[in-house]
């Protein structure tokens, strides 16, 4: 296994009354990104924050803002999100009817461009948008609300896509029920980049989701 994988922990998991303040927190722990659930209420049920929270948040870190739209009509908002500060932009293949294109704007935008996959969706949509990628996220829960437990055959389509990507610079990033069980299992099957929610803000403050973050990295080493 990989000794440079990405954790991504999810702010969807924190206390949002002390946002800023668990950003900086995380930060300090190891955190290597910081991984941005936004969702709009249509394409997923749950509602959760936009390009004014993300701008607020920008100075509190300097980690990579990774940022996850599960939102209807994200052709409409990229560009408020590159400028509240988000390195990566990621849209769902199933929310883009002009994927191509979309990709395509998000790097015009000076921001790295991800594509995430729902666990009913086929890696074949992959297959002619390579060359627009840097990163493709694979959820391995059904998006839109945190601590959902992990779809066990996703595993097959994490190796299917390392093998689609072989000797491309794309991360392969995976999301949902990521803990101390599942994160070596993803990372054997091909991930690159952990997101992690609940298996690390349940710590208690800074030194708890240091504790987190360092044992996910050495299972995901073992």
């Amino acid at each position: 296994m990989s000794d440079n994988i990405i954790i991504a922990p999810s702010i969807l998991a924190s206390d949002f009354a002390r946002l800023g303040d668990e950003v900086a927190a995380v930060d300090r722990a190891g955190a290597d990104w910081i991984h941005l659930d936004v969702m709009d209420g249509h394409f997923v049920p749950n509602l959760t924050f936009g390009p004014p929270v993300i701008k607020a948040l920008r100075h509190v870190t300097g980690k990579t803002f990774d940022a996850h739209l599960m939102v209807s009509n994200p052709d409409a908002l990229l560009e408020s999100y590159a400028d509240a500060g988000a390195e990566i932009i990621t849209v769902h293949a199933e929310a883009c009817p002009h994927l191509d294109r979309t990709l395509s704007r998000i790097r015009e935008l000076g921001c790295r461009a991800g594509v995430s996959l729902n666990p009913h969706t086929p890696v074949d949509v992959l297959r002619h948008i390579l060359d627009r990628l840097d990163l493709i996220l694979v959820m391995t829960v059904n998006p839109g609300f945190g601590g959902q437990s992990f779809i066990t055959p996703m595993l097959d389509k994490i190796a299917t896509i390392r093998e689609m990507v072989a000797g491309r610079n794309i991360t392969i990033e995976v999301d949902g029920g990521i803990n101390l069980e599942t994160a070596g299992q993803v990372v054997a099957a091909g991930a690159t980049a952990l997101v992690a929610g609940s298996a690390i803000f349940s710590g208690d403050g800074e030194a708890g989701y240091r504790a987190n973050i360092d044992a996910i990295r050495a299972v995901a080493k073992d």
